[in-house]
């Protein structure tokens, strides 16, 4: 039987320390769905340990956490193909954040990743990324119209939240890498914000919405 399928994507943008991740968890915990916390992070220093273990005590504890620096697409398909298999009405997915995913893809050696999924910090990878991107588009717009072959005639809700940082507002970077990850973020913005059904812009805790689109469906540029 064919399955309904619910969808709902939001793309949240603000610079550090705006509120933009407290603005996302709240939104999933108000999904009411079962909530998988993707994070891109990894503590390659005891800085950044210290950030993601504050970040992990300010989380519900029944949140289930994967950590994803690269393969970002594969991991949200493994995630809800895995919920579209249980008894499961939907399943609210909170990435944080997109900018880091993209600055591990640019730095991901030309090798591919390890068993662990770690990222090299050996060079630039602009074709790794732009692999990434791809799939990762094609993943949203397959969202806009899939219908999934279930037993049970449910309706199954998909809330996808993304969080990422606006690097573009800030003096152009002197070198070549930084001025290359400020350009591939904008541009991968532009064509998640063309995809999703609400983004908004947190700047000091308060949130601007800059989109919010309902039923009508669009589709990235892949």
């Amino acid at each position: 039987m064919t399955e309904i399928v619910k969808h709902k994507i939001q793309l949240i943008l603000g610079g550090a320390r705006s509120g933009k991740s407290s603005l996302a968890e709240q939104y999933a915990m108000l999904s009411k769905l079962p909530v998988t916390y993707i994070a891109t992070a990894q503590a390659l220093d005891a800085e950044m340990a210290q950030r993601i273990a504050q970040h992990q005590a300010e989380r519900p504890t029944h949140w289930r956490l994967i950590e994803a620096p690269l393969q970002l697409s594969v991991t949200i398909e493994s995630i809800i193909s895995e919920a579209l298999s249980s008894n499961s009405s939907g399943v609210c997915i909170l990435v944080d954040c997109l900018t880091l995913w993209l600055s591990n893809s640019l730095c991901q050696s030309n090798s591919s990743t390890d068993s662990s999924n770690n990222v090299s910090q050996d060079s630039c990878n602009s074709e790794y990324w732009q692999q990434e991107k791809q799939q990762f588009l094609k993943l949203l717009n397959s969202l806009q119209d899939v219908n999934f072959a279930r037993e049970n005639t449910q309706t199954f809700a998909i809330e996808l939240i993304l969080v990422s940082n606006e690097v573009g507002h800030g003096i152009v970077p002197m070198g070549e890498l930084s001025r290359q990850f400020v350009d591939q973020a904008g541009w991968l913005h532009q064509a998640i914000a063309k995809v999703a059904d609400k983004v908004e812009f947190v700047m000091a805790g308060l949130p601007l919405t800059l989109k919010s689109v309902e039923n009508i469906s669009h589709k990235a540029p892949l």
